[in-house]
C-alpha cells in the first residue's frame, strides 16, 4: 500500500498545488511514484471543491519545467475528510493550518502533521502569495522546493519504516 501524503493550505489553489507538483516530480525522478500517493486540499472556511488552480502557480511551475493541467481543481477537505483519515503524513504550509486540522478535523487526531518548513528543519511558515506578483509566487515556489529538497531523504526513510 502506498505511503499517503496530504498537502494542505487554506484554499488548495496555490501553495499546496505547487508543493504537490514539485514533490510528485521529485518522486518520479527517483522512480518512487508507486510507493507514494499524493493529494492536496484546503482547510479554510472558504475552501471550495472545484476552484481552478491559480494561473500564477501554474506559470511559476512551468518556469521550472512542471506542467499541471489547466483544469486542476481544488479540494475542500471539509467535504473530503477521508483524505485526512487516510493520510500517513500531512504537510501544512502554516502553523495556523496545523491548528485548523487539529481543532476542526477529528480525523487528524494522532496523525503525523507538520508544517513543510518544520519537517525540513526550518522555522516559520510558507506565506500565501495569492493576490501578489508573479515574483512573489516564484519566491514561494522556491521556498517550497527548498523545503522538499531538504526533506526528501527523510520522507523516503519515514515511508520505508511504515
Amino acid at each position: 500500500m502506498p505511503y499517503s501524503i496530504l498537502i494542505v493550505c487554506h484554499a488548495n489553489v496555490s501553495r499546496s498545488v505547487m508543493a504537490e507538483a514539485i514533490l510528485r516530480r521529485m518522486l518520479e525522478e527517483r522512480g518512487l511514484t508507486d510507493r507514494f500517493e499524493l493529494t492536496s486540499g484546503g482547510v479554510a472556511y472558504y475552501a471550495r471543491d472545484g476552484a481552478l488552480a491559480s494561473l500564477d502557480a501554474r506559470l511559476v511551475l512551468e518556469d521550472i519545467g512542471i506542467e499541471i493541467d489547466k483544469n486542476t481543481k481544488s479540494t475542500d477537505l471539509k467535504r473530503h475528510r477521508h483524505l485526512i483519515e487516510n493520510a500517513d503524513l500531512i504537510f501544512a504550509m502554516t502553523t495556523e493550518q496545523v491548528e485548523m486540522l487539529e481543532q476542526g478535523f477529528p480525523e487528524a487526531a494522532g496523525k503525523a502533521i507538520f508544517t513543510l518548513k518544520q519537517y525540513a528543519g526550518a522555522p516559520g511558515d510558507i506565506e500565501d502569495p495569492q493576490g501578489q506578483s508573479e515574483s512573489v509566487f516564484a519566491a514561494c515556489r522556491d521556498e517550497i522546493n527548498d523545503c522538499l529538497c531538504a526533506s526528501i531523504e527523510r520522507l523516503i526513510e519515514d515511508a520505508s519504516q511504515r
